[in-house]
């Protein structure tokens, strides 16, 4: 790992598709580690390994160098392929259609523009041992979440 990059693994959880979900973020940079992970009530898998990496870039105070590592294919393909063509459509998918979580791809967007980010997808629960502690913070996010 290099020193001056910031290192991003997130996960999302839901139990139900809709249903009860988590998000969990690990940051390492310089040395330092800090985990953070949430939940809510009545949400996707897809807007929950979202907001991880929202969460996660919202902590920058300054613009920096990202590598953010997802099992999200979602994720990774909606911020390296898809999302020019949404916001070249109007938030339209190519077939016409409204962008789904279109309130989070902004927000993710925007934050994309504040940072140097390189994309990587990892395959989930492969044995990589900062994917799966996003995991295990994105189960907690789960349980947190069932508690409202």
């Amino acid at each position: 790992m290099t020193a001056d990059i910031i290192y991003i693994y997130s996960d999302g959880a839901c139990k139900g598709n809709p249903g009860a979900g988590g998000w969990g973020a690990l940051l390492v940079a310089g040395g330092h580690r800090k985990e953070i992970s949430g939940g809510e009530p009545n949400t996707t898998n897809n807007r929950m390994e979202m907001t991880a990496v929202i969460r996660a870039l919202e902590l920058l105070k300054r613009p920096s160098t990202v590598e953010v590592h997802t099992d999200s294919q979602y994720v990774q393909k909606g911020v390296s392929e898809w999302l020019p063509g949404w916001k070249r459509r109007n938030w339209r998918t190519a077939d016409g259609k409204p962008v789904k979580n279109q309130d989070l791809w902004q927000q993710l967007d925007a934050l994309s523009q504040q940072h140097r980010i390189v994309w990587k997808w990892v395959r989930g629960h492969a044995g990589h041992p900062e994917n799966e502690r996003a995991d295990v913070l994105a189960n907690q996010g789960v349980l947190q979440a069932r508690q409202y």
